[in-house]
């Protein structure tokens, strides 16, 4: 019974949540954001400059909140760059349900290797990884530049500057959506 009601509680506050962020944020708001969160994934990652610029776009969502208790979920919104500028922008949400606990905010970004893949995400009305495309998770440690990578496959994810903890890292079922900000 108690886990029930705490079930349901997540459930209403990620509700909250979600209902709340429906109102997407200005686009120069995302832009700035966006931004910070590079500047913050090239200090971090050896060879992260380098690696956005040879690919073909990159999907960047500064502030993505997780959270979770048997029952979580996640929203974030981002935008796409192709060349270095904003060409479309992006929710990112999922829902989830088993063995989870925690809350975080992270940062994501989701680089194109491929044109096809992005491509495929351009045209798509609404993107499902896992489904729509296969998303690599990008794994690096101290030392290893990532500009070196071989862009075997075409999309990889990078998670980066979390803050919090959540025992649960999966990206199956996130789906992005297209959104017009402010």
């Amino acid at each position: 019974m108690m886990l029930r009601k705490s079930s349901l509680a997540v459930m209403a506050a990620l509700t909250l949540l979600f209902s709340s962020a429906a109102q997407a944020e200005a686009a120069k708001v995302i832009d700035a954001k966006a931004d910070v969160a590079i500047e913050k994934f090239k200090k971090l990652v050896k060879g992260g400059d380098v690696f956005l610029q040879k690919v073909k776009g990159y999907l960047v969502f500064p502030t993505v909140y997780k959270g979770g208790f048997f029952v979580g979920g996640e929203y974030g919104e981002g935008v796409l760059r192709v060349n270095g500028k904003s060409v479309a922008y992006y929710n990112i949400a999922s829902a989830s349900v088993g063995l989870q606990i925690g809350a975080q905010k992270t940062s994501y970004i989701f680089a194109f290797a491929d044109q096809y893949a992005l491509d495929q995400f351009l045209r798509s009305d609404g993107w499902e990884a896992g489904v729509d495309g296969s998303v690599a998770i990008a794994k690096w440690g101290q030392g290893i530049d990532i500009s070196s990578i071989s862009f075997e496959k075409p999309i990889y994810a990078f998670v980066f500057d979390n803050k919090g903890l959540m025992a649960n890292i999966s990206l199956e079922g996130t789906k992005f959506t297209r959104i017009i900000p402010k």
